[in-house]
């Protein structure tokens, strides 16, 4: 450990602080990601130079994830609040199981909603209704298995995930990616099924829906309107014009055109932004101290490198170690897209789902207690690879084509 490089340190040292100290959350954030950006530029060159310039094309390689993070971070924030005040949540006990089995019926349903939607729209969907059949009470190990449902959701699904999306426009069949699904239902159920206990014991599931519930049709067309934008966008970028996706916000930007084009109809609840801006900048802070780690090179791919990225992904930035696994070649891209989807569940800043609902709710914000009660979803994940690994087994994929936007982005890891 002596040997490891000070960035490791100070970034160990960031979360800590962030951990130990949650009314200074923001402050150790920001000054944390100052001192690594300070320490990079004076004496650790950037993957992609040294200096102020190396730093600067770091930012500019990682300023279309942030600027889509926090676009998303947002608009979704004010879908949530739509979705919940569309009183359709208030109308889930009706169909749902009052015991703990409701519990998992509703991670089932962020699963399968990931597996068409971005997972963060999918995380902060459960989590509005979590909201409301649980009546506002959620225990951490519940919501650590709402991010694990939304991200085994998205990790056999090219639309599910920014990483599995990287995956398909570099060249990988959709259908090699499919496979991770089987490693993802398992998770979803070896951590579900605690998750759900502890949560019904904690704070139980409604059993009848609230009285006088009146379905607001047009808030839910504008949330159905904003999910559909993301999605069409997605898909349309991937496919048609991938060589500039890495260039503008996309996704970001189409959910807030359709957020404001809605507006007339339904009016956003605008008083909850600066809330959100706040912690959404809290969040990027972490997310650019993490893209800065020196990951610039991987073992020989392998069953058990892949296995390690799952963990590896639970605190680094997981879209370039996908861009490097890619650059490498060599991987069963089925095993890379659960292991670096599902892996980031293990911590709350391991996923843009776990960053999203923990701007949703703020005391999820602790390494300690993500571990100590949602310890079920490292298990998941490792019962679910070693599922995977008995049933198909590692199987490397082809080497895919090297499109324009993956070449770029493995161009700037490159040292």
């Amino acid at each position: 450990m002596a040997s490891w490089p000070l960035e490791f340190w100070l970034f160990g040292a960031m979360l800590a602080g962030v951990a130990l100290f949650h009314r200074a959350a923001l402050r150790i954030a920001l000054g944390g990601v100052t001192a690594i950006s300070l320490y990079k530029i004076l004496a650790s060159p950037f993957a992609a130079g040294p200096g102020l310039a190396g730093f600067g094309t770091h930012l500019q390689h990682e300023s279309v994830v942030l600027s889509n993070l926090l676009l998303l971070l947002l608009g979704f924030a004010l879908l949530a609040e739509h979705f919940e005040r569309s009183e359709l949540p208030a109308l889930l006990p009706r169909w749902l199981p009052d015991d703990w089995k409701g519990c998992f019926a509703l991670l089932a349903l962020v699963f399968v909603l990931s597996a068409f939607l971005d997972n963060i729209a999918a995380a902060m969907i459960g989590g509005a209704i979590a909201h409301t059949v649980f009546r506002g009470r959620l225990h951490i190990g519940y919501l650590a298995a709402i991010v694990a449902a939304s991200n085994a959701g998205g990790a056999g699904s090219v639309v599910g995930d920014t990483t599995t999306t990287m995956l398909w426009i570099a060249g990988v069949s959709p259908l090699e990616v499919l496979e991770a699904f089987i490693g993802s239902a398992v998770a979803l159920v070896v951590c579900g099924v605690p998750a759900s206990i502890q949560q019904q014991a904690w704070s139980p599931i409604q059993k009848d829906e609230s009285a006088h519930v009146h379905i607001d049709g047009v808030r839910l067309a504008v949330v159905g309107f904003m999910l559909l934008a993301a999605i069409g966008t997605n898909v349309l970028v991937n496919t048609r014009w991938a060589d500039t996706s890495q260039r503008f916000p996309f996704l970001g930007v189409a959910v807030w055109v359709a957020l404001l084009m809605a507006a007339p109809w339904r009016p956003p609840a605008w008083r909850l932004l600066p809330g959100a801006f706040k912690g959404s900048i809290f969040l990027l802070a972490l997310v650019l101290a993490a893209s800065m780690m020196p990951v610039e090179r991987l073992p020989p791919a392998s069953w058990s490198t892949a296995l390690g990225l799952g963990f590896l992904s639970a605190a680094f930035d997981n879209i370039p170690l996908t861009a490097l696994a890619l650059k490498q070649g060599g991987y069963d891209w089925g095993f890379l897209a659960y292991a670096v989807g599902f892996g980031g569940s293990m911590l709350w800043f391991g996923s843009s789902a776990g960053v999203a609902l923990a701007n949703m709710y703020p005391e999820a914000r602790s390494v300690g207690l993500w571990l100590t009660r949602g310890w079920y979803v490292a298990v998941a994940y490792v019962a679910g690879f070693l599922v995977m690994l008995g049933l198909i087994g590692f199987q490397p994929g082809s080497v895919p084509a090297r499109h324009p936007a993956v070449s770029l982005m493995t161009r700037s890891l490159s040292p």
